[in-house]
């Protein structure tokens, strides 16, 4: 009756001792996800467009991009922000998915064909500004009647 006793006191021990290691190991993984964290780089640059539609396509092929982990393109403003692991992925890449889906960016122009396949609200002006800062340039007198 004894060794039943014993027996079953070093099985519920053991059990015990194999909760507490795999309490251990979840708090390590949490640790190592905030470091990921903090090695994300984030990035703004100009991309051409005009609408909603434009905003999914560019976004799409951003987030396309391994190590993306978010992209916001400003319609007003012509410019997305992108967040990204820098040990996956480097800001040219994500320039040319982008230019893939066939819209200009600041470094990459867009490629001629899938800029052909936009939907007609999408076939922006290719010489439109990127306006980083959302503010208008006091030089720009392309939208005043003269």
């Amino acid at each position: 009756m004894k060794k039943v006793i014993l027996s079953v006191a070093v099985i519920a021990a053991l059990g015990l001792t194999s909760c507490k290691n795999e309490t251990k190991k979840e708090t390590e993984t949490t640790t190592t996800e905030m470091s990921k964290d903090m090695a994300m780089t984030d990035l703004s640059f100009g991309v051409r467009g005009n609408c909603g539609m434009c905003k999914n396509t560019i976004e799409k092929a951003a987030n396309g991009v391994e190590g993306v982990a978010s992209a916001n393109w400003d319609v007003d403003k012509k410019k997305i922000d992108v967040s990204f692991d820098d040990t996956k992925t480097d800001a040219m890449a994500i320039h040319k998915a982008i230019a893939a889906s066939g819209y200009d960016t600041e470094k990459v122009a867009g490629d001629e064909e899938a800029y052909d396949g936009l939907p007609g609200c999408c076939k922006y002006d290719h010489e439109m500004m990127m306006n980083q800062s959302g503010e208008m340039k006091d030089d720009d007198d392309t939208n005043h009647d003269h």
